[in-house]
C-alpha cells in the first residue's frame, strides 16, 4: 500500500530559482568587539585580566613618587622604576609554564600573594632602606600573575570559532592601551590625594581582586593545556619563534622611546603639556586602530606577509616625526605609529598562538610580554642619552620591521589551534 502510494506522487520536481548572475554573494564580515562579548563570561575574564594587570602602570609611578618623598634623588627613583619594568620579564614565562602545566588557579593566586606581599611590605616600610625596597620591587615584578596569557588560552574555550578568537586578541590588544594609560593617571591621583604608599596599597589590591575575579570564573578552574612534549627549548624551539620575540623587543622599544621623546620635545617646545599627551595621543590611535582593524582584519589566520606589511608601514610612519616640527604638529603626526600599534602587536599575537608547541600557550604569551617589558626598558634607557630623539624609535621600529622578515619555517597553519 506504501509502494503504491509512492508511485502517485507527481515525479516532477521544482527546482529554487536562480539567482541573477549580477547578484553579489553575501560578504562575511569579521566578528565585531560586541559579539565576542556578548559570549558567557568573555567580559568576567577580559575585565578581570585588565584589573589584575592595571598595577603594572600604577606601580612604576607610584614607586617614583614614593622614593622621592623618602628623600631618594630621581635617579634612584627611576632604577626602582626600571627594575619593576624588567622583572615580570623573568617572572611572566616561568608563571606561564606552571599555568600549562598545572592549570591557571595556581600561578595567579601564587602571583597575587607575591604581589599584595612584597607592594603591602612597600607601603608600609617605605623605600628608605634602598636593598629591601629593590627586593620587594624585584619580587612585585616578577610574581605578576600570568593574567595575559591565560586570557588568550581561555578564548578558544570561551569561543566559538577562530574568527571570534582573532578579533578577542584585537579587544585584548587594545585594552592593554588601557592598563598604560589609566594605570599612571590613577596611581598619581591617589599618591596626590593620599599619599604613594595608598598608590601602592591600591595596586596590590587591583591586582589581588582581578586575580581572584579571573581564577574563580568556572573556565579558569576548568581549563588544561594539551600535553606538551618534554623539551630543553619549549616555546622556544620553533626557528620562527626566535626573531619574532625578539622583533617584539624592538616593537617594545618604541614605545618606551616615545615616552621619552614626549618630555625632550615639551622641554625643548617650552610645551609642558606635551609629556603626557604625546603617549595618551599614542595610546587613543591604538585602541581606535584596534576598532578599526577588527572589522578589517582577514578572514584567514595572519600570514608572514601581514606582519612584514604591518611591520614596514609601522616603520614608515615614524619617518615625518624627524622633522622640526610644533608641538601640536608633533602631536597629530605620533597618531599614525599609534594607529598600528594595536594591529601589529594583534598579528603578532596570533602568530606566537600559532607557532608555539601544543601545551606552551600560556609560556608562549608570557615570553611575548617578557619582549615587550624588555624592549619598553630599552628604548626608555637608550632614549635618554640621546635627548629623546625620534630617532631611535624610527631605528627600533624599523629593526622590528627586519625581523619580520626573517622567516626560517614554514607559514603558520590557517588555524588558531
Amino acid at each position: 500500500m506504501a509502494h503504491a502510494q509512492v508511485q502517485d506522487i507527481p515525479r516532477t520536481t521544482k527546482t529554487p530559482p536562480r539567482a541573477p548572475a549580477d547578484t553579489p554573494e553575501p560578504k562575511a564580515t569579521p566578528p565585531t568587539f560586541r559579539d565576542v562579548m556578548r559570549h558567557r563570561y568573555c567580559a568576567r575574564l577580559l575585565i578581570a585580566s585588565v584589573t589584575g594587570r592595571l598595577s603594572l602602570g600604577m606601580v612604576p609611578v607610584a614607586l617614583i613618587l614614593a622614593a622621592q618623598a623618602d628623600g631618594h634623588s630621581l635617579a634612584s627613583a627611576s632604577l626602582l622604576a626600571a627594575l619593576y619594568g624588567v622583572a615580570p620579564a623573568l617572572g611572566l614565562p616561568l608563571l606561564g609554564r606552571l599555568a600549562d602545566l598545572r592549570g591557571l588557579l595556581l600561578p595567579c593566586y601564587l602571583g597575587a600573594a607575591l604581589v599584595a606581599a612584597s607592594l603591602g611590605i612597600l607601603a608600609v616600610a617605605g623605600t628608605a632602606h634602598l636593598p629591601l625596597a629593590a627586593g620587594c620591587v624585584a619580587l612585585s615584578g616578577a610574581g605578576c600573575p600570568p593574567l595575559e596569557g591565560g586570557l588568550r588560552s581561555l578564548w578558544h574555550a570561551v569561543l566559538p570559532d577562530d574568527a571570534h578568537v582573532r578579533t578577542a586578541y584585537t579587544l585584548d590588544s587594545s585594552t592593554q592601551e588601557i592598563v598604560y594609560v589609566t594605570g599612571p593617571a590613577l596611581a598619581i591621583a591617589i599618591a596626590t590625594w593620599l599619599s604613594p604608599a595608598a598608590a601602592l596599597a591600591l595596586a596590590a589590591a587591583v591586582t589581588v581582586a582581578g586575580s581572584l575575579a579571573f581564577g574563580t570564573a568556572p573556565p579558569a578552574r576548568t581549563w588544561r593545556a594539551a600535553p606538551r612534549r618534554r623539551e630543553r627549548l619549549g616555546v622556544l624551539r620553533p626557528p620562527a619563534m626566535r626573531p619574532l620575540l625578539l622583533s617584539l623587543v624592538f616593537l617594545g622599544a618604541t614605545v618606551g622611546a616615545l615616552d621619552v621623546a614626549g618630555i625632550a620635545v615639551a622641554e625643548r617646545q617650552d610645551a609642558s603639556w606635551l609629556a603626557g599627551a604625546l603617549p595618551a595621543a599614542f595610546s587613543a590611535a591604538g585602541l581606535l586602530g584596534g576598532v578599526v582593524f577588527a572589522r578589517l582584519q582577514p578572514t584567514t589566520a595572519p600570514r608572514p606577509r601581514h606582519l612584514m606589511l604591518l611591520g614596514g608601514a609601522y616603520a614608515a610612519c615614524w619617518l615625518p616625526l624627524l622633522a622640526p616640527l610644533p608641538a601640536l604638529a608633533v602631536l597629530a603626526l605620533a597618531l599614525l605609529p599609534g594607529a598600528l600599534f594595536v594591529p601589529l602587536l594583534t598579528v603578532a599575537s596570533l602568530t606566537v598562538t600559532v607557532l608555539a608547541p601544543p601545551g606552551t600557550s600560556t609560556e608562549a604569551v608570557g615570553w611575548m610580554s617578557s619582549a615587550m617589558r624588555l624592549g619598553l626598558a630599552g628604548g626608555t634607557a637608550l632614549a635618554g642619552p640621546l635627548s629623546g630623539h625620534f630617532a631611535v624609535p624610527l631605528v627600533a621600529a624599523a629593526g622590528c620591521a627586519l625581523l619580520l622578515t626573517a622567516r626560517t619555517a614554514p607559514a603558520p597553519a590557517a588555524t588558531l589551534v
